[in-house]
């Protein structure tokens, strides 16, 4: 578990499924996200999928828990990935858009980043952020916990740009139709 001044990020449970179901029907969330709700089935598949995730690494995405009333308001953690065949861990956070613009992302994300550098080892140069370019606010929380935009690039036609702590990505502008 992590705690920081108003939140607790622990692991997540199949008992999360309702929390996560609430975060995935957010509008707002779907909106930055540009995405249309998810189904059960597809909220069920996203559960799963973080939980082997957190079987085989031992952490993935955490749930965010408000500390002042227990409610699960989000996720962050880390997720092991590639991109551009480089591995990468990628810091990522979702929380339900009532608690937007009060800090709640940025302390969550700063504590991970933390945990990932100070308990888990893991090299700062290895850590990233894939954010839709629409997303600013999410984007605003990359820059907060001290990365940095490296470069643009274009997915399945929708734009992102990644931020990371080294240029090791690289900084070319890259366009795929995986």
């Amino acid at each position: 578990m992590i705690e920081t001044k108003r939140l607790l990020l622990r692991l997540m449970t199949h008992n999360d499924l309702k929390a996560i179901t609430r975060l995935f029907t957010d509008k707002n969330v779907l909106n930055a996200f540009n995405i249309t709700a998810l189904n059960g089935e597809q909220i069920k598949n996203w559960l799963n999928r973080n939980l082997k995730h957190q079987k085989k690494y031992g952490y993935g995405l955490f749930s965010v828990v408000l500390k002042t009333s227990n409610e699960v308001i989000g996720d962050c953690g880390l997720e092991h990935t590639v991109f551009r065949g480089t591995p990468c861990v990628e810091i990522g956070y979702d929380l339900l858009s009532k608690y937007w613009n009060q800090g709640y992302a940025t302390e969550a994300a700063s504590a991970v980043r933390d945990f990932a550098i100070q308990v888990l080892k893991i090299d700062s140069n290895s850590l990233c952020c894939f954010i839709r370019k629409n997303n600013v606010a999410s984007r605003r929380v990359s820059e907060k916990i001290g990365m940095q935009k490296i470069l643009e690039y274009s997915q399945n036609c929708t734009d992102y740009v990644l931020y990371a702590y080294s240029k090791n990505l690289g900084r070319q502008t890259v366009t795929s139709n995986l």
